[in-house]
């Protein structure tokens, strides 16, 4: 089992940042990638950023050279970091755990960005 706890949405400007983190626990040493999500509504729910265990990172076309996922392995913790922001990067972020071979969801966070 491994338990994801997401926070640091709200409401921004256009042109604004936030950072997004998710701290893992649980059999972490099962998770062989991570990954934040978004959804917004009437859409279907879709990868933002991933990084696997060995570092292997990619992005959603739309979000590459704005944001930037990382992690601190000493502290269970992956991190999105959105600049730039647009409206339509407006939704219900989610990190995700990859293990094989269960995936595992946080609860979201939501993230507002106004024009």
């Amino acid at each position: 089992q491994v338990q994801l706890v997401e926070s640091g949405g709200g409401l921004v400007q256009a042109g604004g940042s936030l950072r997004l983190s998710c701290t893992y626990s649980g059999s972490i040493f099962s998770i062989y990638a991570m990954g934040w999500y978004r959804q917004s509504p009437g859409k279907q729910r879709e990868l933002v950023a991933r990084i696997t265990k060995a570092g292997t990172i990619n992005y959603v076309d739309s979000v590459k050279g704005r944001f930037t996922i990382s992690r601190d392995n000493a502290k269970n913790t992956v991190y999105l970091q959105m600049n730039s922001l647009k409206p339509e990067d407006t939704a219900v972020y989610y990190c995700r755990g990859d293990t094989y071979p269960e995936i595992y969801w946080g609860q979201g966070t939501q993230v507002t960005v106004s024009s």
